[in-house]
Parts: C-alpha cells; sequence; structure tokens
C-alpha cells in the first residue's frame, strides 16, 4: 500500500483519517465542510440503508420525500426549534446569476432577490408538519407513519469525515398520533430499532437513555438516544428519537376531529441516524492495520485471491474460484473475486486488509493439486486450510463467528471502560481516563454546565434501564434519584 497508517496509540484522530482516506471510504470535497462518500463508503452506507428501511418498513412506516428549502418564516413558528438551528442555517437569498460587466465571471444578479429567504434544510420539522396540516382533518387520517432519506445542511465550523460534515446523508422519521400514548409508543418503538440494528448489524452494543434537558432536540418535549463508547474512550451518539408532544402541531395549527367530533391538537414524532454510523462502525472495531467489518454491513463478505505464476495456472484456479463464487452466492454471501494481473497477491492481501473484507480465501496451484484453499479472519487475522468441497459450510460459520465476535469484543471493551464515580476527585480522574462514568447529578442545569466547564464531560444520557439508585450530586450535594452517565463525547 502507497501508505503505513498511523498507530491508535500514537495519533487516534489521525488514525482514523488514515482509514477513511486509505480504505477509500470517503475524501474531503472541493466545498468546504463537505466530502465525497467514495463508492466503497456509499456501499457500507448502502447496506445500513437497506437495513434500517427493511426495519422502518416492518415497523409500518412508508418513504416520502419532501422539499430540501424550507421559507424563513416557518422556522421561525416554533421558537426552541428556531433557537436550536440559528447557528447552523444556509440560507437562499437571491435565484439567479449574472455575467459581470468586466467579464470576470458570474456574479448575483441583484435585482433577483427573493421575497423570502430560503432555508436550506438542517431537519424538516416544519415543512413537514406545514404539509401535515393539509392531511389531517380527522382521526380516520391517523396515524401517519413516514421516513424520508436526504441529505441536510448544518454549517459546522469545525468537520471531521462522517462525524460532523456541513453537509451528510441521513434518514428522518416523523409520525403523527392521535394520542399522547401513541406517540410516546412510537418514540420508544423506534429508539429500540435503532438499538436492535446497532448491535445485529453494526456489533456496536449501546446504552438506550434519555437526554437531560439541556440536550434535547430543539422543539422536543423528550428525547431518547443510542450512546456508544468508541476505542479512544469517548461517547459517540449513534441515534435519537424525539417526543414532540404538540408543539409542532400547535404551531402549524394541525387540528383533527376526534371521535367525539372534538377538535384536538396532533401528537408528534421524530427520529433519525445519520451517516455518522459511519464513524461509529470505523471507531468501534478497527484496528492498526485498518477497517474491520462486520459481515452483515460488508460491501462484499468474501474476497478470492489467486496466488500464480503462469497464465495457465491462473486459468485453472478461475475455474475452481468461480465455481466457489457461484455457491457462496446462491447461499447468500457475497463474493468478489480479484484475478486483476495487475497487482501481486501481497499488495491485494493488504488492500482487503486495510478494507477490512471479513474472509480471504486463497489459492494457488498447490491448493488445487490438495484440493484445499486457505481461509485468513479479518478480525483475528487467523489462517486454516479447509477442504475446498466444505468451504461453503465453513465460510458461513466463520461468517457468524466474526459478527459475534466483533459484538463480544465491543461489549467488553465497553465493559472494562465503564466506572462508577463516588467523589468529585475520582470523577474528575475517571472522565481524563476516559470511558463510561456512572455518577448521581441533581438534576439542574447549572451542575450540569459546570460539570460540563471543569471536565468537559456531558451527560451522555439518562439510563432507562437498570437506573433506581438514589444518592446525592457529587457538585452540588444535593440528593439525586439515579446515577446518570457521563463522558467526554464526538
Amino acid at each position: 500500500m502507497k501508505k503505513k497508517l498511523t498507530s491508535r496509540a500514537q495519533d487516534y484522530a489521525q488514525w482514523y483519517n488514515d482509514i477513511v482516506q486509505l480504505a477509500g471510504l470517503a475524501e474531503n470535497s472541493g466545498v468546504r465542510g463537505c466530502m465525497v462518500i467514495k463508492p466503497y463508503g456509499y456501499a457500507i452506507w448502502e447496506k445500513m440503508q437497506a437495513a434500517l428501511d427493511k426495519m422502518f418498513k416492518q415497523t409500518g412506516h412508508e418513504n416520502a420525500y419532501f422539499p430540501i428549502f424550507i421559507p424563513k418564516s416557518y422556522l421561525s413558528k416554533e421558537a426552541a426549534h428556531v433557537d436550536g438551528f440559528a447557528k447552523e442555517c444556509a440560507v437562499v437569498t437571491h435565484y439567479r446569476l449574472k455575467n459581470s460587466s468586466d467579464g470576470s465571471g458570474v456574479i448575483v444578479d441583484d435585482s433577483a432577490k427573493l421575497e423570502e429567504e430560503l432555508i436550506v434544510r438542517p431537519t424538516s420539522e416544519t415543512i413537514i408538519w406545514d404539509t401535515y396540516r393539509k392531511w389531517v382533518q380527522s382521526y380516520r387520517d391517523l396515524p401517519i407513519l413516514v421516513n424520508q432519506w436526504a441529505n441536510v445542511v448544518r454549517w459546522e465550523m469545525r468537520t471531521r469525515l462522517f462525524l460532523r460534515t456541513a453537509e451528510f446523508l441521513w434518514q428522518e422519521g416523523h409520525t403523527a398520533h392521535a394520542t399522547k400514548k401513541e406517540a410516546i409508543y412510537e418514540t420508544e418503538q423506534m429508539i429500540n430499532v435503532y438499538a436492535e440494528f446497532a448491535q445485529n448489524f453494526m456489533a456496536m452494543p449501546v446504552i438506550i437513555g434519555l437526554k437531560s434537558e439541556k440536550e434535547r432536540f430543539a422543539g422536543a418535549e423528550e428525547t431518547y438516544c443510542i450512546e456508544a463508547l468508541m476505542q479512544d474512550g469517548k461517547a459517540l451518539q449513534a441515534g435519537t428519537s424525539h417526543f414532540l408532544g404538540q408543539n409542532f402541531a400547535k404551531a402549524f395549527d394541525v387540528k383533527f376531529t376526534n371521535m367525539q367530533g372534538k377538535q384536538e391538537f396532533v401528537w408528534a414524532t421524530s427520529w433519525g441516524v445519520s451517516t455518522r454510523l459511519m464513524g461509529a462502525l470505523i471507531m468501534t472495531h478497527s484496528d492498526d492495520n485498518g477497517l474491520i467489518l462486520p459481515p452483515k454491513l460488508a460491501p462484499f463478505q468474501v474476497v478470492i485471491i489467486p496466488v500464480f505464476k503462469e497464465k495457465k495456472q491462473l486459468e485453472e484456479i478461475s475455474l475452481q474460484a468461480h465455481a466457489i463464487k457461484k455457491s457462496l452466492e446462491e447461499n447468500g454471501v457475497s463474493v468478489k473475486y480479484d484475478n486483476r494481473e495487475t497487482h501481486k497477491p501481497g499488495w491485494k492481501f493488504a488492500e482487503y486488509e486495510l478494507k477490512g473484507v471479513p474472509l480471504r480465501l486463497t489459492i494457488g496451484p498447490r491448493d488445487l493439486e490438495n484440493g484445499t484453499i486457505e481461509i485468513v479472519r479479518r478480525d483475528t487475522l487467523e489462517k486454516k486450510f479447509y477442504q475446498i468441497t466444505d468451504v461453503e459450510n465453513q465460510v458461513k460459520i466463520l461468517l457468524d463467528e466474526i459478527q459475534d465476535n466483533l459484538y463480544r469484543n465491543a461489549l467488553n471493551f465497553r465493559e472494562k471502560n465503564t466506572y462508577e464515580a463516588s467523589t468529585i476527585q475520582e470523577f474528575e480522574e475517571l472522565i481524563e481516563k476516559g470511558g463510561f462514568v456512572y455518577a448521581h447529578w441533581d438534576g439542574t442545569s447549572e451542575t450540569e454546565d459546570l460539570i460540563k466547564q471543569k471536565t468537559k464531560a456531558t451527560i451522555r444520557c439518562i439510563p432507562i434501564q437498570n437506573n433506581t439508585k438514589p444518592g446525592i450530586c457529587l457538585y452540588s450535594g444535593k440528593p439525586s434519584e439515579k446515577q446518570v452517565l457521563f463522558a467526554k463525547n464526538y
């Protein structure tokens, strides 16, 4: 390979950037703060998208599409919402260009100013709830269970590929309900869908919890989240689901006639994950040799590499390789056969190790004679020889083992790096060390701000499960009903 990866111990941030670029996932674009997602990176995102989309549809949701532009007045209708996004909004003010008089290029035509500025969507609640007003008249029109796959723009000043970019890809679900109970059920259902996806597809353990009032989505009454721990001891928010109450329904006058003939405001939710999951995937599993992909999300799960000296050997190996490829594909395994003669086998080994392909199958002339094949696992780098006649069975077993092993390793890492603090000194030492830290908090924004100021740690979530232990807030000495989860974060 052209460049050796920076090690995690040497510079974790550079290691991350190296993997993103050298594994062919993404690169910086000519537009400030925006990225180009390259084919291999986009193939992983497509796998994520397909799995999530199937789960959404299994829970009764349908896909739709709404405009990328939002009239400025729409954002003004929900005060908390506009406050939350005002500093990140890109604004369209004109609709035409013209050639400059001096011939230097195109300039904005000042006479083509929009009557009302348009916001490039940072999120779609406002434009969608303006639409729902037209869709909803009666209880018979509810629920509305809609999801959108789209791009959004949030004008970030400090950007990192996948983790924080000015434009990114995501999905956003927006649902409307007749009752508060239904909306809360939807909010909880979707955060559990995200948790299931993270754990079963990404092999990434997550903690489900509620955000503090300060950390809630702008305009929400409650925000549920899933939090994951990365290898450098920082937390990453991997998905959110928001109970919006009737805030947006009131802002956009979305009412319905109930079964008793009375008018009520609709209850709302929104929920989403983004290409940030790509960053989470990298930092959960990868090592100093490159990317490590869970088999369920790998663009191809198996790569077959021939080792040969002569053209005739390649022809003979190819017959066997194509037969193996066909057999595996018929059984649902995605396979790439790399028979390029422009690159040596060693170069290919390094390339696919860097790209995180779960299994590498190697066939040479001697393997043909012996009826064997070498299989290398990417997660453990373990090499073993198997009978060619048994390769289909072994590949399926190994892929399942890799998927399970990656989850176990990530869970073990999280458990080893999860602590409980009982004093301020202990808390600050643990936060500096890195990892998840459980500690008591008095529930006030003042104390939350103080902790962030002193330690740079934030309340990642108020865990939902196993969290009934009362105590005393470390910083204020006031009573605390339960422990919350702290960490430094991305």
